[in-house]
């Protein structure tokens, strides 16, 4: 007896009558491991280790289930070998459409990866790598295709109170340690390096800001780089790499430039990309993740 020797002879129950006919949102996989060729910041194309969830509507309510391995393969080969872009997300995601042969039109597309940048320090010459997390969202569907961008950046965020209440113990030491009689500019300059000179200092935290863009129809690519430095340029404070003394004075100096509540870093991240042409809606989110409290500060804004 013969057995079989093609595909066509395996059986498929996907295609058997579904028991409860309906419509379905999304059927796809979710965390696939993928190679993933992006542009570097200088231009050069690299490619780093992303996931991925890709899906599709199931518009045929009496089908049983998609055609889930050809999203698969459609995923794997083409976003390994093409720089991701506006053409081509839309060509691979078109494909997966068609792979599904009338049961699906609209498919929607999840990447994640980290992409890294190199950051100078703040007054040495040196410099270092830091990883940014990046979430890209593209959706094909009869309306068109739609690019949403998502990142993070970190930031050191100083408490305005908790600086001024500071000054005030500063300020009070100070009217103790000398009196209206004393003089000397060096007896004071002395006093300010001594421990004598900092009777309290005020609470800071690494703080984070996520941001959600839907970017316009003629962007074609990712501003990845753009975004982070407008981002960390607004907030003033960013969190460094390799650091020195002079470096980390140079932080010291800008977190007392730039104090700031959760209120205050949104409303700066908010104007930064409502300043955007490439960006047509945000939604962000700081989180401090406070040093006095148990809890974080947190704060959001949509705009533009």
């Amino acid at each position: 007896m013969s057995t079989a020797s093609s595909t066509d002879r395996l059986p498929d129950v996907a295609g058997d009558q579904a028991q409860a006919a309906r419509l379905l949102d999304w059927v796809g996989m979710g965390n696939i491991a993928l190679p993933l060729r992006i542009e570097d910041a200088d231009g050069s194309a690299i490619t780093v280790p992303a996931s991925a969830d890709i899906g599709v509507n199931l518009i045929d309510p009496d089908a049983r289930g998609i055609h889930m391995s050809r999203l698969y393969l459609h995923l794997q080969d083409a976003l390994s070998s093409q720089v991701l872009d506006r053409d081509t997300l839309a060509r691979v995601l078109r494909d997966c459409i068609d792979s599904q042969r009338g049961l699906a039109d609209r498919v929607q597309l999840t990447l994640r990866y980290g992409q890294l940048l190199r950051r100078p320090a703040l007054a040495s010459a040196h410099s270092g790598w830091k990883t940014y997390p990046v979430e890209i969202d593209a959706v094909l569907g009869p309306d068109g295709l739609a690019l949403t961008l998502s990142l993070s950046v970190e930031y050191s965020s100083t408490c305005p109170a908790s600086a001024a209440l500071s000054r005030q113990l500063n300020a009070a030491r100070f009217a103790g340690d000398f009196t209206p009689e004393t003089s000397g500019y060096d007896a004071v300059r002395d006093w300010l390096e001594s421990p004598r000179g900092l009777a309290a200092t005020p609470h800071a935290q690494r703080s984070r800001a996520d941001v959600r863009l839907t970017l316009g129809a003629d962007v074609d690519t990712f501003p990845i780089l753009a975004i982070v430095d407008a981002l960390e340029h607004a907030l003033g404070t960013p969190v460094q790499t390799a650091v020195k003394r002079e470096d980390e004075q140079a932080f010291a100096s800008l977190n007392a430039e730039n104090l700031m509540f959760c209120e205050d870093a949104a409303r700066r991240v908010a104007a930064a990309l409502s300043a955007d042409p490439r960006v047509s809606r945000f939604e962000a989110k700081v989180s401090h993740f406070e040093s006095l409290h148990a809890h974080d500060a947190v704060a959001r804004v949509i705009g533009p």
